[in-house]
């Protein structure tokens, strides 16, 4: 097997193939070489022993191109937030009249989500989709409240946070009415619904899979 791998060309072959005549030596000297750099991971005594007891197959690497890791860009903290005043609400922004087209969007929204609104609907079923339902824009009203002077506020719904509602009323005030130990009502098509305060304190992307049971009486 040796002297067939390392057999070199006679002068005749050497000059039919057109290639430079090695001694022996220097044919045995290439073909390690060769061997050494087609199959790195090899240590010699391994490449002796494929030589003798196997064919040869040679190795291909290719060359594995990094990728480049892509930095996430970081969104602001809540704290950035509310020192850049974002959700502020301007005081010459703040006026019902600009926010009735905002309310005339709620309705239809709420229409489309409910099929209609018809008459002979279930009011729970309305009562379930309007808990889940995106409020900005509705009409809400405070109809009881362990602090007497948010009862009969009334108003559109600009900004919903965990805590809180702020709503704009029809005098171009705006309120900003706690949910803890409120109710609040909203109507729209002849069909009034109750939220409980205390019961609804989540994020407005929250409510979407929240769950939310009917219980029969319920205290502020």
């Amino acid at each position: 097997m040796t002297s067939a791998v390392y057999h070199a060309f006679s002068q005749k072959e050497a000059k039919e193939f057109d290639v430079q005549h090695m001694g022996a030596q220097r044919a045995e000297a290439f073909v390690r070489a060769f061997l050494r750099r087609s199959m790195p991971r090899m240590s010699q005594q391994a490449l002796e022993d494929h030589l003798q007891r196997k064919a040869v197959v040679l190795e291909y690497f290719t060359h594995r191109k990094q990728k480049e890791k892509r930095k996430k860009s970081k969104g602001l903290s809540a704290k950035q937030r509310r020192e850049l005043r974002l959700f502020d609400i301007k005081p010459e922004q703040q006026r019902y009249s600009l926010f009735l087209p905002l309310h005339e969007l709620w309705k239809q929204y709420i229409r489309d989500l409910c099929n209609g609104l018809k008459p002979d609907m279930q009011p729970q079923m309305i009562q379930a989709k309007l808990l889940k339902a995106d409020l900005h824009g509705a009409i809400v009203s405070v109809t009881k409240s362990k602090c007497p002077s948010y009862v009969g506020v009334t108003g559109i719904l600009l900004q919903e946070t965990k805590h809180v509602f702020k709503i704009i009323t029809k005098e171009d005030r705006l309120k900003v009415i706690p949910k803890q130990n409120c109710v609040f009502t909203m109507e729209i098509d002849g069909f009034i619904s109750y939220i409980y305060g205390s019961k609804f304190q989540l994020r407005s992307s929250e409510r979407s899979a929240k769950k939310f049971k009917a219980k029969g009486t319920i205290d502020l």
